[in-house]
């Protein structure tokens, strides 16, 4: 699904963000992606949503060479990875229905594309009855789940969770990570970046451990600290 062959990226002179970093996530992989501020997680994320380009190295997708690629593959490219972020990023001024309906109208659905579509994303975060609801009137987990929903409203085959839980106390925490694997039994492949080290301990997926941009550890069924 995603690969990276010996990549590294440098931004200046002073900073080495990533050095020859190399890892595949396969099709159907529930895989957390954890280390300290700075270690390099935000820019493995950038470097798969072609916002920067590696210095070295190659990167695929579904078995294609993305590392360097024509502007006007890039939309296409992004079209088929869903991304959650951690501060919702919901417009305020719409419904939730108004929020999913935007994206896929940005994405060309049509009218009776965008029904059926908001319907089985909408349940597939159990937020059926919440479809007319502002953002304001929704606790930060539904919110969260609203930003999962847009971001499965494409049918990506992978789906990145940049710290989904970060601004949640940790029962509502547990309903997004409820729902992340929901979707990934059903056959989506989740890179999820946290700090949020009970969640990578109960769940016992793949952790990919990197620090100062070097993968340090990777490790199936494992937790968020190396066990001795």
């Amino acid at each position: 699904m995603i690969e990276f062959q010996s990549v590294s990226k440098r931004y200046g002179k002073e900073i080495q963000a990533l050095r020859n970093v190399s890892f595949r996530i396969n099709k159907g992989d529930f895989v957390f992606l954890i280390g300290p501020s700075g270690a390099g997680k935000s820019t493995i994320l950038k470097l798969i949503l072609k916002e920067i380009e590696p210095d070295r190295g190659k990167i695929y997708f579904k078995n294609k060479d993305i590392t360097r690629v024509r502007n006007r593959i890039i939309p296409k490219i992004r079209k088929e990875i869903g991304v959650v972020f951690q501060d919702f990023r919901l417009l305020e001024e719409k419904t939730v229905a108004e929020n999913l309906n935007y994206a896929m109208d940005i994405l060309g659905y049509s009218k009776r594309g965008k029904k059926r579509k908001l319907q089985e994303v909408l349940e597939l975060v159990n937020l059926s009855h919440r479809k007319k609801s502002y953002p304001r009137e929704l606790s930060g987990g539904e919110q969260q789940r609203v930003s999962i929903a847009r971001a499965m409203s494409t049918n990506p085959d992978f789906l990145i969770a940049d710290e989904p839980t970060g601004n949640l106390d940790p029962e509502t925490s547990w309903d997004v990570v409820k729902t992340l694997e929901k979707i990934n039994e059903r056959g989506t492949t989740i890179l999820m970046i946290t700090h949020a080290q009970e969640i990578v301990d109960s769940l016992q997926k793949r952790v990919l451990h990197i620090q100062n941009g070097e993968i340090v550890r990777d490790i199936e069924e494992g937790t968020y600290h190396e066990k001795l």
